[in-house]
């Protein structure tokens, strides 16, 4: 098990451009099957993805995301009210965010084992991708996940693997 994953971890690779094949509504479903298994802060579950797959909010949200057109994107929210009922600000600052990110994370790796590829999109304006995706009051999107497959003849580079910096006490 321990081989599968970090062979998973070390082909994983940000991709940014999509060929226009559709990704089939099942590998949809198991991609979402795997979120599930995603660890909350007390289990709460205090995140919510939408799943576009309108070609017209696609396209618009292309225009904030600086990413080619893919065929299905995953737009990871936080719901902070949720975890601040329980956790108070932490709950509401943090916990509710770690948890939407932690949920991109399963997502991320499941596309990868399904022969799909994506990239995780941070730098967006907040209040325009809202806007976008319909979201409630109280949503926040903290990570946007094109998936779909590679344009042909694309070839990832490999990424050099640095050394980190580990800080032993």
């Amino acid at each position: 098990m321990y081989k599968e994953l970090t062979e998973l971890l070390e082909k994983r690779r940000s991709i940014r451009k999509f060929s226009d094949e559709k990704v089939e509504d099942g590998l949809i479903e198991n991609i979402l099957n795997v979120v599930k298994f995603a660890p909350t802060a007390g289990n709460l579950e205090d995140f919510k993805i939408t799943v576009v797959k309108s070609r017209e909010i696609r396209g618009a949200l292309q225009e904030v995301t600086f990413v080619d057109e893919a065929p299905v994107v995953f737009v990871f929210s936080a719901l902070p009210k949720a975890s601040s009922k329980y956790y108070g600000e932490r709950g509401e600052k943090l916990y509710s965010i770690q948890d939407a990110t932690i949920a991109c994370t399963y997502a991320m790796l499941a596309v990868e084992s399904l022969g799909l590829v994506t990239t995780w999109v941070g730098n967006f304006d907040e209040k325009e991708v809202k806007s976008i995706i319909g979201a409630e009051e109280g949503e926040v999107p903290v990570a946007i996940l094109p998936v779909g497959y590679a344009a042909e003849g694309l070839n990832a580079k490999a990424k050099e693997i640095k050394e980190k910096e580990i800080n032993y006490i």
